[in-house]
């Protein structure tokens, strides 16, 4: 028996342009025969694992770059000053070369570059993704095999042990070196609106301070004219999180507890700040849907294949939150698959009595605390076992 737990999420975005393409535009999606904004899954994880800041200490946290040696040499120096730039580099190498077969390589010379620059550090040829943990105990077996060499058996274990909260979460791929794998212990939906969407677009235009258009010569046209695209929505967000997985990353059931309490907070506040000073769109979600389950988890995208669309009496959240509490009941009576448990945060009696069936009502403190405790007994099951 394995612990899912489910975040189901509905938030209204005014106009906005939160994760766009290559050419610019709003990313979007066919489904259900019409076209729906979207938001990928890595912008939202990213903007989760960016909130992360306010909840964990930075031991739980990770860094996810090319530029893990220059980390790696200020780490060094911290742990002992009188270890020069050059000579830190050569130790980090010693020890990540003992560890694994990781590739790294020198970062394309800028002009008048010093070689201890930052930007001239030996960067790796795809991104890392490290806890702060394991990178502080790298350092420190530099720093012990000064003079001499790096044990091997130390090295590779200061790799693969101590992935903290982030890593654990996230999962961690190594090309060079699978052992160093972690398989992710949450899943991520791209975010769909519940309704059809059209690109629409912003002319705008920038005036020139300095241009007094009352002075012959001066023309009185703007000093820069563009056009940005946007869209506004009710999204579906959608994310689930393996229990039994996380606590075979973190190996332990305190810290699984603590781990699912900082994504669900993060996951359900967070937003992403592609052009956020251009609309300042930010929204918290409308409503919440958190759900127990033992056997799958269950994505309630179905709830929203026939678009949503506007009733003059009724709000289109309003009317997403009730075809996903519909769907979410379909669902259970046909596989006959309820929630352990169903916990429901919602903004307003009219959306709260819309879910009241979906689940107890409770606020975020409470959603984060009863999920987080959820986990820990789960965990602790496992750990007894």
């Amino acid at each position: 028996m394995t612990t899912f737990i489910d975040l189901h999420v509905l938030q209204t975005v005014p106009s906005s342009n939160i994760n766009r393409d290559d050419s610019g535009s709003p990313k979007s999606a066919i489904f259900g025969g019409v076209r729906r904004a979207r938001v990928s899954s890595q912008a939202w994880k990213r903007a989760t694992r960016k909130d992360f800041a306010a909840y964990l200490d930075d031991s739980d946290r990770g860094i996810r770059s090319r530029r893990i040696m220059g980390d790696l040499v200020r780490r060094i120096r911290a742990l002992d000053s009188t270890i020069e730039a050059g000579e830190a580099l050569d130790l980090a190498k010693a020890v990540m070369s003992a560890a694994s077969t990781i590739k790294f390589e020198k970062p394309k010379r800028k002009k008048d570059a010093q070689p201890d620059d930052p930007d001239q550090i030996d960067v790796s040829q795809y991104l890392l993704f490290l806890s702060n943990q394991q990178l502080a105990k790298v350092a420190e077996l530099a720093v012990a095999a000064r003079g001499g060499k790096p044990d091997r058996v130390e090295a590779r274990a200061a790799l693969k042990d101590g992935n903290g909260i982030e890593v654990a979460l996230f999962g961690r791929m190594v090309a060079d070196d699978t052992a160093f794998n972690v398989d992710a212990a949450v899943q991520v939906a791209h975010a769909l609106s519940t309704h059809a969407v059209e690109t629409e677009y912003d002319y705008y235009t920038a005036v020139d301070d300095a241009k007094d258009s009352s002075l012959e010569g001066e023309d009185a046209g703007a000093g820069m004219i563009g056009v940005i695209e946007f869209n506004s929505s009710t999204l579906y967000r959608y994310a689930t999180i393996n229990v039994d997985q996380l606590m075979k990353n973190l190996g332990a059931a305190d810290v699984t507890g603590r781990a699912v309490e900082a994504f669900v907070r993060s996951f359900i506040v967070s937003m992403p700040t592609g052009k956020l000073n251009t609309f300042a769109n930010n929204t918290l979600p409308d409503a919440v849907v958190a759900q127990v389950r033992t056997r799958r988890p269950v994505n309630l995208c179905g709830a929203f294949e026939s678009a949503v669309i506007t009733k003059p009496d009724e709000s289109i959240s309003q009317q997403s939150a009730l075809a996903l509490a519909n769907k979410a009941a379909e669902l259970d009576e046909a596989y006959g698959t309820a929630p352990e448990t169903s916990l429901v945060l919602a903004v307003g009696d009219a959306l709260g009595g819309i879910l009241s069936g979906t689940g107890e009502r409770v606020g975020l403190n409470a959603l984060v605390a009863t999920l987080g405790e959820s986990a820990q007994n789960a965990a602790a099951a496992i750990e007894s076992a």
